[in-house]
């Protein structure tokens, strides 16, 4: 037995896969030595070399981390979403 519904779901049953589909465009990427990388390598990698960074100028001014297991990853994690937010949104 065939209901409204159920010819409702066959009849927009291409809507759901469609609306998938419409969020798909071309990859912000860069070329490295003729290599693409996507954009959000680039800016996690930026991202580590950044953090090193911040390690070595706490150190440097003696400042003592509490949880540096926590605090380096998170640290990584925020440089590499704002650069990835400042650069490409």
């Amino acid at each position: 037995m065939i209901t409204a519904q159920s010819r409702r779901r066959s009849r927009f049953g291409w809507l759901f896969p469609t609306m998938l589909l419409t969020g798909c465009s071309r990859a912000p990427s860069f070329d490295i030595l003729g290599s693409f990388f996507p954009a959000w390598l680039v800016c996690l990698a930026s991202g580590l070399l950044i953090t090193v960074a911040a390690h070595w100028v706490l150190l440097r001014t003696r400042v003592v981390v509490a949880v540096p297991a926590l605090t380096y990853p998170s640290l990584t994690a925020l440089f590499t979403l704002a650069l990835w937010l400042t650069l490409f949104q």
